[in-house]
């Protein structure tokens, strides 16, 4: 079964990071989240949230990691040089990163999305330097997904899901993701 580790840095976007984790997790995908030294992680919008474990080398047995945004979780996730490393390490051993709005930057400072195609929040061409950035709402290219902020999680969370080989068809229906965007 693959395994999802979701980073919570202090800041991190609610709506991308909670909305993530509960759709993985209805499709029966193991799903972690990760905070960096507290048990309790604090918001954006200034919700505590109690993180399943603390990071370090254990993210590594991971199928996939996922770096939500947040202000100013997306720059803490940034400035912090393990999660760098750890970015690097998925690249290298060809394993699934995925991020969303500010977490993208990430992927940039980690220099892995060159010459890949990606998405972010908007206005972040500019910032995601050496990808190529679509206006899409979810952007699958070789190991990366990205997708763009606040609204997206629904869409990101279901490609993660079938690229991780779910069939997530019957979900969007129980979940009436289908009737909300017009299907």
């Amino acid at each position: 079964m693959a395994r999802v580790a979701v980073l919570m840095a202090e800041g991190y976007e609610e709506s991308e990071t909670l909305t993530i984790v509960d759709l993985l997790r209805r499709a029966e995908i193991e799903c972690h989240t990760f905070s960096f030294g507290e048990e309790f992680v604090k918001g954006m919008h200034n919700m505590y949230i109690k993180a399943d474990k603390i990071f370090g080398e254990e993210v590594k047995d991971y199928d996939l990691m996922i770096l939500p945004g947040g202000r100013p979780g997306g720059a803490n996730l940034k400035e912090n040089p393990d999660v760098i490393k750890m970015v690097q390490y998925y690249n290298e051993n060809n394993k699934y990163l995925a991020a969303m709005c500010s977490g993208t930057v990430v992927l940039s400072d980690a220099n892995v999305i060159e010459g890949k195609k990606v998405t972010g929040y908007t206005g972040y061409a500019d910032k995601l330097v050496g990808g190529i950035f679509l206006e899409d709402v979810v952007v699958f290219d070789q190991n990366i997904i990205t997708s763009q902020g606040p609204a997206t999680p629904y869409p990101f969370a279901f490609k993660i899901a079938e690229v991780l080989g779910k069939d997530v068809s019957e979900m969007k229906e129980r979940l009436m993701y289908n009737f909300a965007n017009g299907k």
